[in-house]
């Protein structure tokens, strides 16, 4: 070892003028016996860049014989990770905690060692090797389950999320991980920065994303806005995850429909549409579903609603729809009410109580004063019990128009970025220009773009709720 502790590299790398990507390329012929770990440290700590360094750390030996040596330690039993730092030596450090963490044999790395690792690492330099980046994600997860405590994988694994990708608006294979954790130990809110920003870019350069991922990363996230009761962006990842375009229907979109349809009628009173891109047979599927009849009596027949949630009540629970169902059933009144303002000017309150399945006329009042002071419906209630409904009053905040102003201008934004990307790939362009020819029809495409021009101004765990 030299003065500094680390492994000195062996005689002839000190006297050839063979570069590592040289040597690296004869590295696969050699055996087992030719490489240990300390010249494998040696040459991570010599060598400064880490194209080179990640093709001979891949071809230094054969892999079952690579990861073995990664996850052992040096002569004297010490750490080869007390010999490196993250910053400067990140992709090191990738490779031996990713085998590390992977080797059933072998000693697993110090918490502290995994902490530092995802706080300090340079991100350039991890981006070389996109498969260890993701054997490390899913070790961390695995390290923590089977320390008993799922939880402590969110922390590092959030750092991790926070400084891989170049803008959290990429997806990467640790998105699905995280936010599975998230959800499976309740930590909802620990998801919330990386929810903010919308998936807008793929890729597979950056992760090894599998179709799956997409769908596992949407049906999370969507699981953890609606536990912490952000219907509106529930609503739009479970929509992204059901209709996201395979050639086959998925499981997992199967039940993001099903969670989709009970955010809707939680946060709207009725469904909406399904998309264009939805596999048909979802569809036909969720039709044969107590979903479906849930759905077609909502909001007006509450006793048949009832009857359905009685019945199917272990249905419910098993799927863990039970939370979102009983939400859904609690909140019928209110859309029922809500119905009847679109077609009474008055009624008392024992008609509302009628109509909506309510026969205590207290309840009635206390449900309708409720609705008044929330803005949900405008109404005066007189002395006599009789609701006089009238139209709610339009009202504007300065500070409202100025963030729909700055939203549509960052949607306009994006989009133009999107279309010149469009507009640079070959592959789109040809066939954008073969099914004009083939149409006959439609304007021609000119030097501003495939677009024209366009005025300026946007899977996994499963959990109840409580």
């Amino acid at each position: 070892m030299n003065q500094s502790g680390l492994p000195t590299p062996p005689p002839t790398s000190a006297t050839s003028t063979t570069s590592p990507a040289q040597s690296s390329s004869n590295a696969a012929g050699q055996s087992a016996s030719d490489v240990s770990l300390a010249s494998i440290v040696a040459t991570i700590t010599s060598t400064s860049s880490p194209s080179q360094l990640n093709q001979y750390l891949r071809s230094c030996a054969s892999k079952d014989v690579r990861e073995v040596l990664l996850a052992s330690i040096l002569p004297g039993s010490q750490d080869p990770l007390t010999l490196l730092n993250a910053r400067d030596h990140t992709l090191g450090m990738l490779y031996i905690l990713s085998a590390r963490l992977h080797t059933v044999a072998s000693d697993k790395p110090l918490w502290h060692h995994i902490e530092s690792f995802c706080r300090d690492f340079i991100p350039e330099h991890a981006r070389v090797a996109p498969d260890r980046v993701t054997l490390l994600a899913t070790g961390i997860r695995q390290f923590a389950e089977v320390e008993g405590n799922p939880k402590l994988a969110i922390a590092p694994l959030s750092d991790l999320l926070a400084k891989y990708p170049p803008t959290l608006s990429h997806l990467t294979t640790i998105h699905p991980i995280f936010l599975t954790i998230c959800v499976a130990t309740r930590h909802f809110s620990a998801a919330i920065p990386v929810l903010a920003h919308s998936i807008t870019t793929i890729d597979l350069s950056l992760s090894d994303l599998t179709y799956h991922d997409n769908l596992v990363y949407h049906y999370a996230g969507g699981i953890a806005l609606a536990a912490l009761k952000n219907w509106s962006a529930a609503e739009e990842l479970f929509e992204i995850c059901a209709s996201s375009p395979g050639t086959a229907a998925s499981a997992i979109q199967m039940e993001a429909l099903k969670k989709l349809v009970l955010v809707q009628l939680i946060y709207r009173g009725k469904t909406s549409p399904p998309s264009k891109y939805m596999h048909p047979i979802l569809m036909r599927l969720f039709k044969a579903t107590p979903y479906a009849s849930f759905t077609n009596a909502y909001p007006l027949q509450r006793d048949y609603l009832r009857t359905i949630v009685e019945n199917e009540q272990q249905l419910f629970a098993n799927e863990r729809t039970l939370g979102l169902i009983t939400q859904a059933l609690d909140r019928a009144p209110r859309w029922a009410i809500k119905k009847l303002t679109t077609t009474y000017l008055t009624l008392h309150l024992s008609d509302i109580g009628r109509e909506v399945g309510i026969s205590d006329e207290n309840k009635v009042k206390s449900l309708i004063l409720s609705m008044i002071e929330c803005s949900e419906i405008s109404a005066e209630l007189s002395a006599d019990g009789t609701v006089s409904f009238s139209d709610p009053p339009v009202k504007f905040e300065k500070t409202d128009v100025d963030r729909v102003l700055s939203q549509a201008q960052q949607q306009d934004a994006l989009l133009v970025r999107l279309e010149k990307e469009m507009e640079r790939n070959k592959e789109y362009l040809t066939k954008a220009v073969k099914s004009k020819d083939d149409a006959a029809w439609g304007p021609a495409m000119d030097e501003d773009g495939a677009f024209g021009d366009r005025p300026s101004g946007n899977w996994a765990e499963d959990m109840s709720f409580a």
